[in-house]
């Protein structure tokens, strides 16, 4: 398809959208507010996919600004069908059925903004077996303490997995610490190996626990230095591994755009850029082997992988899933939609004990071969 034809991706909507405040002529923002605001895009977008039934998340509405709820296209809901369902097997592996005698983990989520993970998986596991950090702007934090606090549901889900200790919010309302789940406002960029430990700066953080660090759409945002810098401070204070004390099991999970080269690709980065939001490393991690790269740089040695989301479709999704998923609505854009799969990837990496294997169940995941 010619360059002239490929969509806006960022107006791929449909159907009546509710008023919202700052509708208007455009504002000029700071780059730090562009890129907080992503978030509501992924919020409405998970709305979209659960209300049309493509996810299941009681979560999600409570944790959307209403005033912004929109219909997505066809195409959308499915790409956003795809990355959740992708990346929530990859936790799921890592977690691995839950057993009174598991070994407790622990999920850092990076730029988590409005996400329903935790308490999804609080919901879903009968004694909570892993804590879960997310890390993220203080606007961001602070709206979803907010939300938590005028949500009963949400409220519940921490309170049930609480034990006897209650949930603590600080005075600025913009952290929250819990024995399962931890809030942190905190600027990604402050980051670096020659930081203080985790412990230090995201209270309740465990160096010695096996730990799954997140990514979705957050590093991008940074400059190289910058991205390579936050996965270095992780690798080097959770993945301590000394002659005297064995390797901290950790693992990473990428959900990132890739290809800005090509003609799809340059229309993608050109219709960000009308929004003012700049994929700082896209260039440098733009293929498949590019980012399997990036983990074997950070001495993620166990194993690299990396499939974008149309292969993902094509090779995790059952043919039974597919057809329910087909049938939710018609999806008669079939060229859009690999051209739109074929620019983002999903991509994993892991450093393990050979004794005590904590990602054995990644190996046998179908990933995609070559470098693009």
């Amino acid at each position: 398809m010619a360059a002239p034809q490929i969509p806006n991706l960022n107006t791929l909507r449909r159907g009546p959208r509710r008023s919202r405040p700052d509708d208007g002529p455009y504002r000029p923002q700071g780059k730090d507010c562009i890129v907080q605001s992503t978030d509501n895009d992924a919020s409405v977008s998970r709305l979209s996919a659960v209300e049309l039934g493509y996810l299941d998340d009681a979560y999600v509405e409570a944790l959307t600004p209403s005033e912004s709820a929109t219909r997505r296209f066809p195409i959308i809901n499915r790409g956003t069908y795809v990355r959740a369902t992708a990346i929530d097997q990859l936790v799921a592996r890592f977690l691995g059925p839950y057993s009174a005698d598991n070994q407790k983990k622990q999920i850092i989520s990076l730029g988590a903004g409005s996400d329903t993970r935790i308490f999804r998986l609080l919901s879903s596991r009968s004694t909570p077996d892993f804590v879960y950090h997310e890390i993220d702007f203080s606007v961001n934090t602070a709206a979803k303490v907010r939300a938590i606090r005028s949500s009963s549901l949400l409220q519940q889900v921490l309170g049930i997995n609480a034990s006897e200790n209650k949930v603590t919010v600080s005075k600025s309302a913009d952290a929250l610490h819990s024995p399962s789940y931890h809030l942190h406002p905190l600027d990604l960029r402050v980051l670096s190996p020659n930081t203080s430990s985790p412990e230090t700066i995201l209270p309740g953080v465990e160096t010695e626990l096996p730990t799954l660090l997140i990514s979705e759409c957050c590093l991008i945002y940074l400059s190289p230095t910058e991205a390579d810098n936050v996965v270095a401070f992780f690798t080097k204070h959770i993945s301590n591994h000394t002659s005297q004390q064995p390797t901290t099991p950790l693992g990473l999970i990428f959900y990132e755009p890739i290809r800005p080269n090509d003609p799809f690709g340059r229309t993608m980065v050109s219709n960000l850029a009308a929004r003012g939001i700049h994929l700082q490393t896209l260039h440098r991690y733009a293929s498949l082997e590019a980012q399997r790269a990036r983990f074997r740089e950070q001495g993620l040695a166990s194993g690299q992988a990396a499939a974008d989301i149309d292969f993902i479709w094509e090779r995790w999704v059952g043919e039974e899933e597919k057809e329910r998923v087909a049938g939710l609505e018609m999806l008669d854009e079939m060229e859009e939609w690999r051209l739109l799969a074929r620019h983002y990837c999903v991509a994993w990496g892991w450093r393990d004990r050979d004794d005590e294997p904590v990602f054995g169940g990644w190996k046998n995941l179908e990933a995609q071969e070559g470098s693009e």
